[in-house]
């Protein structure tokens, strides 16, 4: 091969390779844009109908993890549904908006209540064992909210809606 040759080879290399580090560099720094908080994904495994006994969940409301074969209706809900349930959905691209019925008022319910009307993957229901005042769980994904933000909600739904690892055809 002549030099010429040889140094076309050597810069299509070195774009290939700077190609590949800017790629990897914006899907990371994309990944950091993302709203809320990431969690290590605990898996995807089924456990009895019921059961409650398994590994701790390592955010709360969990996000990923054991969970029930069976998932929750979408929609709203007047009382507490069991996590284990619930991640299931998660794992179905759902979003689960949980609050904390003391800490909220009877308008702020409403507006919650909303997002399950406009949205089909959403689940809402009151929630007392929350750290915050209102979260929203995606899988791998939460957001902890004070108080009432429609943009932070919508942006947080945007992000993960229907993006869970197992993909379920909407009606």
């Amino acid at each position: 091969m002549n030099k010429k040759v040889i140094l076309i080879y050597l810069i299509v290399v070195v774009a290939v390779i700077g190609l590949g580090v800017w790629l990897y560099k914006s899907s990371n720094q994309s990944q950091k844009n993302l709203p809320g908080q990431t969690f290590e994904s605990l898996g995807q495994e089924h456990i009895t109908q019921g059961s409650t006994q398994h590994v701790a969940y390592n955010s709360d409301p969990p996000t990923s993890g054991p969970h029930w074969p069976q998932p929750a209706d979408w929609g709203i809900y007047k009382a507490t549904q069991p996590d284990e349930q619930l991640v299931h959905n998660l794992e179905h691209g759902g979003i689960w908006i949980s609050f904390k019925p003391d800490k909220v008022n009877a308008d702020t319910i409403s507006q919650l209540q909303d997002f399950a009307r406009r949205f089909h993957l959403i689940i809402v229901e009151p929630r007392d064992k929350n750290d915050s005042p209102i979260s929203l769980a995606a899988w791998t994904h939460l957001e902890n909210l004070d108080h009432y933000d429609e943009a932070t909600i919508l942006t947080f739904i945007t992000a993960y809606y229907n993006k869970g690892p197992e993909h379920v055809e909407m009606n």
